[in-house]
């Protein structure tokens, strides 16, 4: 099945994230920005901060894990909840993966906050309670488990949160996998289970 939800949602992501690179007047209006929010009402930064990134190689590693796991949920949430519903999945997720951050810092005008990495995070851990023996290629060369690449993208989000320094808010990873996992668990709490047993009975082909 083509994911042709996903491929749409990477191909806005990266046209938007090129737009807002070449015109900062659009990346300052799509970023977070607390102030903005609290003070002008632009509630639209919870999620347009969902299709702008600080960089390439930023970009890059959002889009290619969401296009590595986005299949997979597309077609399971788009049998159960249709298209729209794994849509609007992904667009929920950019929001409450942000929500956190932005009430801890809604009067800081210091802060802003961009990307979509709490929306992939979502997708990512909501993909291995069905699959966690699938995964992704990394380099191009090393397939690596998705509960293992899982387990180090929040090792990394914790590392990277404590450490600081960009835009890139890296606490949203963790908000947005709790999201996923809740999100297609309170669906189908069976997926629990499922999970459990996939896990202790290796698959790497998926």
């Amino acid at each position: 099945m083509t994911a042709y939800i996903t491929l749409a949602l990477i191909a806005i992501t990266v046209i938007v994230s090129w737009q807002a690179w070449e015109r900062d007047s659009l990346f300052q209006r799509l970023i977070l920005w607390p102030p903005a929010i609290d003070r002008r009402r632009e509630y639209d930064r919870l999620l347009t901060h969902g299709f702008i990134h600080a960089n390439g190689m930023h970009l890059a590693f959002n889009m290619i894990t969401l296009y590595s796991f986005g299949g997979l949920m597309e077609a399971y949430f788009s049998a159960r909840i249709t298209p729209v519903g794994y849509l609007l999945f992904y667009l929920s997720a950019i929001v409450v993966a942000i929500l956190p951050t932005y009430l801890r810092h809604r009067h800081d005008a210091r802060y802003s906050s961009l990307g979509a990495s709490g929306a992939v995070s979502a997708v990512l851990f909501a993909s291995v309670l069905l699959d966690p023996w699938g995964g992704i290629v990394l380099f191009f060369v090393l397939p690596v488990p998705a509960f293992v690449f899982a387990g180090l993208y929040i090792w990394y989000s914790i590392w990277m949160d404590k450490r600081g320094g960009d835009n890139i808010n890296h606490s949203a990873h963790l908000w947005g996998a709790l999201y996923g996992l809740l999100f297609t668990l309170l669906q189908q709490p069976a997926l629990a289970g499922h999970f459990l047993r996939r896990l202790v009975s290796p698959d790497f082909g998926g």
